[in-house]
Parts: C-alpha cells; structure tokens; sequence
C-alpha cells in the first residue's frame, strides 16, 4: 500500500510538471506576428499552367485556361477558444492572379496565439462597394491593371477566368469566359471558412504561412454543374452568376501549415 502511494503521488507530480510545460507553451506566445497566405493555383490536381491543355473535366469539356485572377478580402482567424481576429478591413483586400504570379498575401501584425480556422471572402462585400471610390484607397487601380475591373461600369470583377475549350458537341477551340460580379444588387459575393490540418502558432517570435491549394475546374464544376457547351460566356447572367459565386468558394482548401521562426 506504501508502495502504491509513492507511485501515486509520483504520476500527480509527472502531470503537474506537465501541465505546467503546457502553460509556459501557451503564455511563450506573446506579442504579435505575421500570418501569411499561399493561393497555389491548380487544376483537378495539377498545377495549372495557363495556356496548356487541361484534362477532361465531368462534363467531358477539355479547357486550356489562360487566365485566372482573383480578389479575396476580409481575412480573420479563430483560435483555440473561439476568439476571432479580424483583420483590418481597409487593408484586406488582395489580388491573386496567376498571369502576374501574385500568389502570396501577407497579414502582419497578427496577435500571438494559436489559430484554428481561417476565414476570408471571395470578392468585394457590400459594405465595402458602397464606400464608392473614396473608401475603396487604391483597390479600383489594383484591380484594373489586373483586369478585374468592368469596362463598361463601374464595378469589380471578383474573378476572371478565360481560355478555350473543346467537347463532344463543340469540336472546335472556342473562346470562353467566367466573369463574376455584383448585378445589380445581387451582390455575388461568398465567405470561405477552412480548419486548419495544424494549428498556427503566432508570436513576436514566430511567424506561420498557410499554404492554400485551388483547384480552378470547380468554378464551373462543384456543387453547381455549369456546362460552356451551353453557354461559354458567363458575365452578367443574374441566374448562373451565384452558382458560379457558390462553386468558386469550394475551389479552396489547406494544404498545409508551416509555422517558422520570427520575423
């Protein structure tokens, strides 16, 4: 019975010694760091490399897209209690593009502790585009020089995706392109909330990247079956314009979290 005690109070000491380890971990975490994001643009698995030939998609349509930007905004991360940090709203909009290899976005000043979950948009929410021009800084002229702007209104492309393609019933390389925008006040504009396979770890000592894969076929096949046999230009149709909106907010996942050293 002696015996049985010693061990006993040997294992709470073990335990408190390691609960202890685990709180100096989480208070190691102070300050502030920054999270950084990788879109890596693919494919049905593969890179997408713009002007190749792209395997057949569900539709049996075979594309070689030559172009695929995008605006993601409104970036906030969850941690470990729920706690969401949202990142200042007039510097959260970004601009991925795969023809000006734009594919890393950088969130500075991010507070220290361990995230689980990253949430941003894909476009321009509404509150933003009703600031007008005056509140939206330089992101109109961002956008235009990456052809994410209407020509003929005064609007964003939230993305831009063309190439040509070929199918059972279209033999011939025809042109196609997916435009998605605000019509009217169909605002278009859909949220993204991803776990993450790791947590990061954020501090004035420790920096983390979230390495992001697109899988650019599902803006038209995803929960929503979008077939360019029908109609191969997809601009302002107010009735496939939220299926496409839908299907491009499922085209992202994580790939993988690192968590580095400081900055």
């Amino acid at each position: 019975m002696k015996n049985f005690k010693i061990a006993l109070l040997a294992l709470i000491s073990i335990l408190a010694i390691s609960c202890d380890n685990d709180d100096d971990d989480a208070m190691g975490l102070t300050g502030a760091g920054e999270v950084s994001v990788t879109f890596d643009n693919g494919y049905a698995g593969n890179d997408l490399i713009l002007g190749t030939t792209n395997a057949a998609n569900t539709n049996g349509e075979v594309l070689t897209v030559t172009r695929l930007s995008y605006i993601v905004s409104n970036f906030s991360l969850i941690d470990v209690d729920g706690n969401e940090y949202v990142f200042p709203k007039d510097d959260s909009y970004f601009i991925i593009s795969q023809e000006a290899d734009l594919e890393d976005i950088a969130l500075p000043n991010i507070p220290s502790g361990e995230y689980t979950t990253l949430k941003f948009g894909v476009g321009i929410d509404d509150e933003k585009f009703q600031q007008g021009g005056e509140g939206q800084g330089d992101l109109w002229t961002r956008a235009e020089a990456h052809n994410l702007t209407w020509s003929w209104t005064a609007g964003y492309k939230y993305i831009n995706y063309e190439g040509t393609f070929t199918s059972e019933s279209v033999t011939e390389e025809t042109d196609f392109k997916v435009h998605l925008g605000r019509i009217g006040d169909l605002v278009n504009y859909e949220e993204v909330s991803l776990a993450l396979p790791t947590t990061v770890m954020v501090s004035d000592e420790m920096d983390a990247n979230i390495h992001l894969k697109i899988d650019a076929s599902k803006i038209l096949v995803a929960t929503n079956n979008l077939k360019l046999s029908e109609k191969a230009i997809l601009m302002t149709d107010a009735e496939k314009a939220p299926l496409v909106a839908v299907n491009a907010s499922e085209m992202f996942a994580v790939d993988h979290v690192h968590n580095g050293n400081g900055h």
